[in-house]
């Protein structure tokens, strides 16, 4: 076994290009960070329910994305910069075709911009990552980015109004920062949330509602020793100079999994079915979870809303920035039983996830249908393009890239026709879990053979695995304008692991 550092160098000084290089190293997706402080006791806290925003007049929505203290080990503070404060930010619950406009107000020391992951967005509202808001009486000056043209940058001074007109089908969608170059570490600090877009089709379902509904957002932290945030920036206020030290070009790993915000979390159900919508929201991440003492999940949706019926999996693997939808039936267990969901991709505390504590019998009136949602037919693809994300050298620096180069904003590197799909074919040389925005996707293949089970449904976001060929057919629809699609480990994609492509 080479060490990680070692097989990255591999990657990029020799460009390894053999199918199953390294299948001993396939889990590895980042590399681990060790909090300072002892680590917090497992399943001793409950699992907190983000608060749900409420609109100041219909359809308008305002949100300040401010520091705070809170308290996620227990018997300290940790200071997070959050949506209205909290971590996650609060969960918008949003109708499909109802046009919403959220004002960001931004009071941190630093530019943001905000991404709906997930939604048919308008171009301008998309959070590209140079159009950003600084807080009312900073100035910010782009100067670390002299490779980028500047003319590209656009600055908000205090507030940004985000459109969504959310013309899609219902789905688990979120929001984070997606500023240039310093999204890794602003996401790790605590800017996400959910937005759940809801419709007709959806709510006619008899799948469980109301408390059994959940979101449950997935992540990993390291903590110093006085509480706070630990991460390997190569500059701490986040201002100036980009990136994370050498030994952590692969993406970070914290030691302390939280959902919803808390470590370890327990949550008391009943003896009934619950959904449960499972979101990796891990910078470097990828967990494999299973249910122990046994049990399995129902899918009924994947990251762009309903599948067209129920599947069942053992274990789910998920990578950062996919969702699963799933159902989980508690009643097949005797009360008092403590299920785990467990993460088997993790060693030590990073194997756990949270724990489900099956506390009494309760009336369940919900169902899974045979039959979720119908699935319409796809255009024949009119063009198919290659990406190839990989490790490069770029000016005697090591640089993660698409196709050889690392992002230019105002450079497209396809140009789609809006209304049409396309054969996209990703391949890798490391994990890289891909993400399109705006357009949505099937996936196709794996290595020209079927996809797995867990690729079913219309995506967004998909695992490509080292050394791997996946082709996703996608369909472009919605706006016409210049979007993104990159690597969503976010360590990559601070470091140029980005392409923009511009629909016409």
């Amino acid at each position: 076994m080479i060490s990680r550092r070692g097989f990255l160098g591999l990657l990029g000084g020799a460009g390894l290009a053999v199918a199953g290089c390294g299948t001993g190293m396939a889990e590895i997706a980042g590399e681990g960070l060790t909090s300072a402080r002892p680590l917090p006791t497992r399943f001793a806290v409950p699992l907190p329910i983000p608060k749900t925003a409420v609109p100041v007049r219909p359809g308008h929505y305002e949100v300040v994305q401010r520091a705070a203290k809170v308290e996620i080990i227990p018997g300290t503070t940790t200071e997070i910069w959050g949506y209205d404060g909290i971590f996650p930010g609060p969960t918008f619950e949003l109708r499909r075709g109802g046009r919403t406009v959220i004002r960001v107000r931004n009071e941190l020391p630093v530019p943001t911009s905000t991404h709906l992951h997930g939604g048919v967005n308008p171009p301008d509202s998309d959070g590209y990552p140079t159009d950003l808001v600084v807080a009312e009486g900073r100035a910010f000056h782009p100067a670390h980015s002299d490779h980028h043209d500047l003319s590209q940058w656009t600055l908000h001074q205090g507030a940004k109004d985000y459109v969504y007109p959310l013309e899609q089908r219902a789905a688990t969608l979120w929001y984070h920062d997606h500023r240039m170059d310093f999204t890794a570490p602003q996401v790790w600090r605590g800017l996400a949330g959910f937005v759940l877009v809801r419709d007709d089709e959806d709510d006619a379902l008899p799948l469980p509602k109301g408390g059994r509904d959940l979101p449950v957002m997935i992540c990993d932290r390291a903590f110093e020793e006085d509480g706070s945030f630990r991460y390997p920036a190569l500059d701490p206020s986040l201002l100036v100079r980009p990136g994370v030290e050498e030994d952590f070009m692969e993406g970070v790993e914290g030691d302390v999994i939280l959902v919803n915000g808390a470590p370890w979390p327990f949550l008391d159900v009943d003896a009934a079915r619950y959904r449960l919508r499972l979101l990796n929201a891990s910078n470097a991440r990828r967990y494999r979870l299973r249910l122990t003492p046994g049990g399995r999940f129902v899918q009924v949706g994947s990251d762009q809303g309903l599948l067209a019926a129920p599947v069942v999996h053992d274990a789910i693997t998920v990578a950062p920035g996919e969702r699963f939808d799933v159902i989980v039936d508690f009643s097949a267990y005797p009360i008092g039983t403590e299920v785990t969901m467990v993460n088997a991709l993790g060693v030590g505390g990073a194997g756990d996830v949270m724990r489900f504590r099956v506390r009494r019998r309760a009336a369940d009136d919900s169902a899974i249908p045979r039959r979720l949602s119908s699935v319409e037919p796809v255009a024949a693809a009119v063009a198919t393009r290659a990406f190839d994300f990989r490790r490069t050298g770029q000016g005697g620096a090591d640089s993660w890239t698409i196709n050889g180069q690392p992002f230019r904003p105002g450079h497209p590197l396809a140009r789609p026709r809006l209304g049409t799909t396309e054969v996209w074919r990703l391949t890798s040389d490391f994990h890289h879990p891909v993400h399109v925005h705006l357009a949505a996707f099937q996936v196709l293949s794996r290595n020209g053979r079927p996809p797995a089970p867990t690729d079913a449904g219309w995506k967004d976001t998909v695992d490509v695995r080292p050394y791997e060929v996946v082709d996703v057919l996608v369909r472009f629809a919605g706006y016409r304008g210049r979007y993104l699609m990159h690597c969503h480990n976010l360590e990559h994609e601070d470091m140029a692991m980005m392409a923009e492509f511009e629909l016409i």
